[in-house]
């Protein structure tokens, strides 16, 4: 990976005006700041176009062209961003389990990064959709922490974490993890697989999640749902395409130009 990342685009992309130094607060910043202004969505599968894990390709997309992402393109941007600036970070994976008993057997199919800072170890992750990380979490087992977007906590069962997060008053785990290194190629069949597959959700599906500094958004197909963070919870379902295309534009901020074919594809939804 040999291009370098423009960290004032970057830090302009997301509004973030604070120091820049590896530290908690600086780190903290930047989780809440990235998550509220890049939106997790797949127009791309989804149209069937190309998903690009190369830096330089997926800074011009979200950064430049204003558009979002799923898990290892957010992950890996937000990752280098914080290399600029000298944290310490390490690539992990995880097995999601949102839907599935806690002991499935799911793929590595997703990115979570792993921040090593004066002695302590904090995971953060830009890049869980709906469940998206909006503050740093301290590796330990067991104790709630409290985010800017709800409470998480860690389990831990030997070399493997599970992820948690506080809904409705209930635990949901959200994937499993272990702290081994990955590298590039690691997430590269993961990608080509739920980028171009059938059976990948992310090629049969509109998706779409951003916080806001009062509530979740999430958007599949035409199921628009506002979740406040007060426990409010709004849904709408969106009938034509012309409704798609402004929540797109206006509530989640995704650039809507030069995408071919998006109106005949949202024409198709269910």
């Amino acid at each position: 990976m040999t291009h370098a990342l423009n960290l004032d685009s970057y830090l302009t992309r997301i509004g973030y005006t604070g120091a820049t130094a590896a530290t908690l607060p600086c780190l903290r910043g930047l989780a809440l700041h990235h998550a509220q202004s890049i939106a997790f969505e797949n127009l791309s599968p989804f149209l069937g176009l190309p998903v690009s894990l190369d830096l330089a390709d997926v800074e011009r997309k979200l950064v430049r062209d204003g558009r979002g992402g799923y898990c290892f393109e957010q992950n890996l941007l937000f990752g280098q961003a914080l290399r600029c600036i000298g944290f310490d970070v390490v690539d992990l994976a995880a097995r999601v389990l949102w839907t599935q008993p806690d002991d499935a057997h799911t793929a590595r199919t997703h990115m979570l990064l792993a921040v090593d800072l004066g002695g302590d170890r904090h995971i953060v992750d830009v890049g869980f959709g709906g469940q998206t990380l909006t503050g740093v979490l301290s590796l330990r087992a067991g104790t709630p922490q409290a985010t800017p977007h709800g409470d998480f906590r860690l389990l831990r069962d030997g070399d493997q974490w599970r992820m948690q997060s506080r809904i409705a008053h209930e635990w949901r785990s959200l994937y499993r993890f272990d702290l081994s290194p990955q590298y590039a190629v690691d997430y590269e069949i993961c990608n080509y697989y739920l980028s171009t597959s059938p059976r990948s959700h992310f090629t049969q599906n509109l998706i779409a999640a951003r916080p806001t500094p009062t509530a979740r958004l999430a958007l599949r197909n035409r199921d628009y749902a506002v979740y406040t963070l007060d426990g409010g919870e709004i849904r709408r379902r969106l009938e034509t395409s012309a409704e798609i295309v402004r929540v797109l534009d206006e509530d989640f901020g995704i650039a809507l130009t030069n995408i071919p074919q998006l109106a005949a594809r949202l024409d198709g939804l269910p």
